[in-house]
């Protein structure tokens, strides 16, 4: 692993190692340039000029456009004649589509965990709730959605159906790839998603059926849909081809 010296502006470049492979490198690249994008300094549209990009990070321009192939093979590059390559835009459907399958795979994950989920796990989940709680009074849309994440982690990890887990999973990393936080949208539904897992952790404490876990943990996230939804104009909803309640 190379070192790290600060750019005039107080950044870090990376440096490479003498040994350091083009595979290494490239993939430093590619988890420095997603990085950027999921934090939003990349945007929708931002052009990544690979010499830039590879004088910034300290590479040569064959590590960087390999970074940029492999995130472009995960939607989060797209290119464009006679601009080249540029962050993608969030498409709305692609997101509804993945909450209302998220709803259906991560309710039954959550069902099917419910009998292994120890006190342990309700105090940790209950812990990282009151995190976000106490993040709203400063709220960052990002931050809060990383905690949501392992809020609910804490609920679904146990699921003892592999497949099951990883459609959670691979629903989770899409919306990593749309980069799309509800709650940037609609953050009036932060304070309500808190006061929903407070109730979930309360059902799960009860000894509730797995029918009625399944029901509210899929309610939950059809919730935040819904609250998306319900912000886009008429015009963009009449072209959701499905309804959020279903």
């Amino acid at each position: 692993m190379g070192r790290h010296a600060p750019e005039p502006g107080g950044a870090a470049v990376t440096t490479p190692t003498a040994g350091e492979t083009a595979g290494s490198k490239s993939e430093r690249a590619y988890a420095a340039i997603k990085e950027k994008i999921l934090g939003g300094e990349y945007t929708p549209g931002y052009r990544l000029v690979l010499a830039k990009l590879a004088g910034d990070l300290g590479f040569s321009v064959v590590p960087v456009r390999e970074a940029i192939r492999r995130l472009e093979a995960e939607n989060f590059v797209t290119f464009e004649r006679n601009v080249g390559a540029t962050v993608a835009g969030i498409d709305p459907t692609e997101y509804l589509f993945t909450m209302q399958t998220l709803s259906i795979v991560e309710g039954a994950a959550t069902a099917l965990s419910a009998p292994l989920i120890t006190a342990s796990d309700i105090a940790r989940a209950r812990a990282v709730n009151a995190a976000m709680r106490e993040s709203l009074d400063h709220f960052d849309p990002i931050r809060f959605t990383a905690l949501n994440l392992e809020f609910h982690s804490v609920l679904f990890e146990n699921c003892p159906n592999p497949h099951i887990l990883d459609l959670v999973h691979r629903g989770w990393n899409r919306l990593q790839a749309l980069r799309s936080s509800t709650f940037s949208y609609v953050p009036g539904r932060a304070k309500e998603s808190v006061a929903e897992h407070e109730a979930l952790l309360a059902l799960l404490e009860s000894g509730a059926g797995a029918d009625d876990v399944e029901r509210a943990a899929r309610a939950h996230r059809a919730a935040t849909l819904d609250a998306y939804l319900a912000r886009r104009s008429p015009e963009q909803r009449a072209h959701v081809p499905v309804s959020a309640s279903y």
